[in-house]
């Protein structure tokens, strides 16, 4: 039986780190897609079997295992973390590498962080902003991002960079906020605290869905939701909703006694992101357009 006309085949996607975010894009484009995930981790094939994915062993710290994705998709999810240490990223350089010998690629998508723009003071920031990371783990994002808008330009593949916030959902493991106050950390006085911005899951993967489809060349993209909270308003209002005791308060000095300096990188940068392109350029209409919406959402 001859091959079925290429017009009529149902487009690849690699996602290359497909945990949460990766499996609910996995679920949004099934129909349309085929979906691919490299994963490092044997134990990840059923998983990602049970979700209509089809998993590829692969390591982005192994390139020799790499070969084998030049001239597999049509578009790349790369949902992947850089390593944990350093100011560069080579897990994608080594992925980029073996991208380029594809002439089939057309888009790939990157999940950065919005803190590649450093502590703003407060103000409004959309993506004009010059880059400022003020810490490593900014900064291998940065790089990162650099590198792809160079492949892109050079190798004509739209490149999309979603410059992400704080990740809610209250069936997210790590982006449930009842599970900090169960443990009952304590959060910044109102005259310490900084600005947090944050996109629930679901609005999340559907960023990347419309990035895929609709994103500019080289373009970065701020993916937060309306909200301008300060980070202790956060915990309150969930606290509340959820019938929990609110978090204590403590000044600066007190918090940095308490606190893990990771978790006080997270309290010295303080910013609210301009969602602009987001909704224009993307079109996408949020579900959860503030975390109190979203906090009240039930999981599906």
């Amino acid at each position: 039986m001859p091959d079925r006309p290429r017009r009529f085949r149902r487009p690849v996607l690699l996602i290359v780190g497909c945990g949460d975010i990766g499996l609910r894009v996995a679920a949004l484009l099934r129909a349309r897609w085929r979906v691919l995930a490299l994963t490092s981790t044997a134990t990840r094939r059923e998983a990602l079997r049970a979700a209509g994915v089809v998993p590829l062993q692969g390591d982005l710290d192994r390139p020799d295992s790499l070969a084998r994705l030049a001239g597999l998709a049509d578009a790349v999810l790369h949902l992947a973390p850089p390593p944990a240490t350093g100011v560069n990223d080579p897990r994608t350089a080594r992925l980029i590498h073996a991208l380029a010998r594809s002439a089939r690629l057309g888009r790939l998508v990157y999940a950065s962080t919005s803190g590649v723009y450093g502590d703003c003071g407060g103000e409004r920031v959309d993506e004009t902003r010059p880059l400022a990371p003020a810490t490593d783990r900014a900064r291998r994002r940065v790089d990162a991002e650099a590198r792809l808008r160079i492949f892109g330009r050079s190798a004509g593949v739209v490149v999309t960079a979603l410059r992400i916030p704080g990740i809610y959902a209250l069936d997210r493991a790590g982006g449930d906020p009842r599970e900090r106050l169960g443990r009952g950390t304590p959060v910044l006085a109102a005259a310490d605290d900084v600005y947090t911005n944050h996109i629930h899951a679901d609005d999340l993967a559907r960023a990347c869905v419309a990035a895929l489809y609709r994103g500019r060349p080289q373009r970065a993209v701020n993916a937060g939701d309306d909200s301008e909270l300060r980070v202790g308003d956060y915990f309150d209002l969930a606290a509340d909703l959820h019938g929990l005791a609110r978090p204590q308060r403590l000044s600066r000095d007190q918090a940095a006694r308490t606190l893990s300096p990771l978790q006080m990188s997270f309290l010295g940068e303080s910013r609210r992101l301009v969602n602009r392109r987001l909704k224009e350029e993307l079109g996408l209409v949020l579900r959860h357009p503030t975390v109190a919406e979203g906090l009240r959402a039930s999981p599906d």
